[in-house]
């Protein structure tokens, strides 16, 4: 093989190599849905270090993305939190992840509705992009295995009778998981 071939062909190589890396960089992931593995993260936390979805691990996870300036968020809060204490001891875990870029607006959001469930902040989005969410409030329930057994996209009533139910049944192990 000649100088020339030779230099062509490893032209040819890294073209194709800086291609392949952009476009395997640049791609998105597709949405998190029903039955797939939850995406593990580790983000600030608003009160302690770090929340990370492996801290909860054996435990039903209900993981809430929300903001501070979205009116279904703020109607959905108190339900949520209700419904965050009333599971607690049922091995059922709220972790909210505020998209907030302020962290103050966000204590001051979880004073004024005295949240107790932990604060996640990504307000890069960086983690409600991997998840795809793409409007708030959106919850993800994850099983004891990792699992996103369902995918709640806006605000709900947190008392509802048949969400309380599904999550208590999932929480027993009663509920088809990782469907």
């Amino acid at each position: 093989m000649s100088k020339t071939n030779l230099a062509k062909l490893i032209l040819f190589l890294v073209i194709v190599g800086v291609v392949l890396y952009f476009a395997l960089r640049l791609r998105t992931p597709h949405p998190v849905v029903v039955g797939d593995s939850a995406p593990r993260f580790i983000l600030p936390s608003l009160s302690r270090g770090t929340i990370g979805l492996s801290d909860f691990r054996g435990q039903v996870i209900v993981l809430n993305f929300w903001a501070t300036w979205c009116p279904p968020c703020i109607e959905e809060t108190p339900s949520l939190e209700n419904f965050a204490v009333e599971m607690r001891e049922k091995g059922v875990t709220v972790i909210g992840v505020s998209v907030d870029e302020d962290r103050t607006a966000v204590q001051k959001f979880v004073e004024r509705f005295r949240v107790s469930y932990p604060i996640a902040l990504d307000s890069n989005q960086t983690v409600a992009t991997r998840y795809g969410t793409f409007k708030f409030p959106e919850t993800y329930i994850i099983d004891r295995n990792g699992k996103v057994v369902e995918k709640v996209i806006g605000a709900i009533n947190w008392q509802d009778p048949r969400m309380l139910s599904f999550i208590q049944d999932l929480a027993r192990g009663l509920t088809r998981q990782g469907k």
